[in-house]
């Protein structure tokens, strides 16, 4: 059966953002399940519907609706930051940016109560509690299902490159566990993660899902958590892949780059069906969550291998024409010389971990 679909419908291009960001309890930084709290007192404001809930009754998710540029997806996104944490400090809670929090477990958390989720953690078990981590979600609107799936699997073999570029989950559990995105290898622990098998067509994909539907594996398309994925409802590509930045500058500069990729790649005759790229692209996955932009991939053309942070510099170049034209080049200033989760470690090793949590608390709010 096709999936109801709205491609076409929203401004070329068009971007949405989707941020998870952490509530800690204002005196020990620790996860608290408080998030609810915050969703209500957004309801009473302008920006009612814009927060929403995870599985985790301490993860807030932040939501910019369709804007017409990266910049504009910033600037929402900074005043629901904003808005959020002053809706926490009222409650004597704080908000955090990561893919992780440094030291609470995720399996101790507490899960929102609703059917969804009961429904999750029953299926999955232990490998559901322990997502406690948050990553974040750029949507580009898409002019045809054709173009959407050509868009997915051209930017695929660059997804690696984002997660290198945006690690920002050093700690899991109070540890350091030397992966530069725990985050990433949580996520490989559910049942429909990381790329979704090589399809030939739109149409093929979508008859994949529907086969899972009808036959009672999954509720819908949203049940597959690849790393990027069509999203018919909403018109879009969603890019599923990078850390959730700390600085809104991050998370803008991540927007931007996703954006410019899909256009640029559409602008190029479709890739070949090869479902060896598939291995190539597992490989540079798990290089990219163990090493972050030290690691050594394959090039996206599969004929040669680079340091992450090369290939990063050849993607923000390769994108920049069209980021130019789409009013966003000057977002793409990426410090290639450490992660994120670089400056967490750096702070462990100065005062600790309650310390690290700390200092993400304050840099939420940074625009630098």
């Amino acid at each position: 059966m096709p999936i109801e679909a709205h491609f076409g419908e929203s401004t070329p291009w068009s971007v949405g953002v989707e941020e998870e960001l952490m509530v800690l309890d204002g005196e020990t930084l620790a996860l608290s399940p408080r998030a609810a709290e915050l969703i209500a007192a957004g309801e009473e404001t302008r920006h009612a519907g814009l927060f929403k809930s995870e599985l985790f009754a301490s993860a807030l998710e932040l939501n910019s609706g369709v804007c017409e540029s990266a910049g504009e997806a910033r600037d929402v996104i900074a005043e629901l930051r904003r808005l959020g944490s002053q809706l926490a400090k009222e409650r004597g809670l704080e908000l955090a940016a990561a893919g992780t929090h440094p030291f609470s477990r995720p399996k101790d958390q507490e899960i929102v109560d609703e059917p969804r989720y009961t429904e999750f953690v029953n299926y999955l078990g232990i490998s559901a509690r322990r997502q406690g981590v948050s990553g974040l979600h750029v949507h580009v609107g898409m002019p045809s299902a054709d173009a959407c799936f050509q868009a997915l699997e051209a930017t695929l073999p660059w997804l690696p490159v984002l997660l290198a570029m945006s690690a920002n989950s050093p700690f899991l559990a109070g540890e350091e566990t030397g992966l530069a995105s725990n985050r990433a290898e949580v996520l490989a622990q559910l049942p429909r993660s990381g790329a979704l098998p090589a399809f030939r067509s739109y149409e093929e994909w979508e008859a994949f899902v529907d086969r899972f539907v009808r036959l009672g594996m999954a509720a819908d398309y949203t049940r597959f958590w690849w790393d990027v994925r069509p999203h018919p409802k909403f018109g879009t590509l969603e890019v599923r892949m990078p850390d959730q930045p700390t600085s809104i500058a991050v998370t803008a500069r991540f927007t931007a780059l996703v954006q410019a990729l899909c256009v640029t790649v559409l602008d190029d005759e479709p890739l070949e069906y090869d479902p060896a790229r598939r291995g190539l692209y597992q490989q540079n996955r798990w290089g990219a969550l163990r090493f972050g932009l030290e690691a050594e991939l394959f090039h996206p053309n599969g004929e040669r291998v680079a340091k992450a942070s090369e290939l990063a510099a050849e993607l923000i170049e390769l994108v920049r024409p069209v980021a130019e034209r789409l009013g966003s080049a000057e977002l793409l200033e990426f410090d290639l010389e450490q992660t994120e989760g670089e400056l967490q470690r750096q702070a462990r090793r100065e005062s600790g971990l309650k310390a690290v949590c700390a200092d993400l608390v304050e840099r939420t709010l940074s625009s630098a």
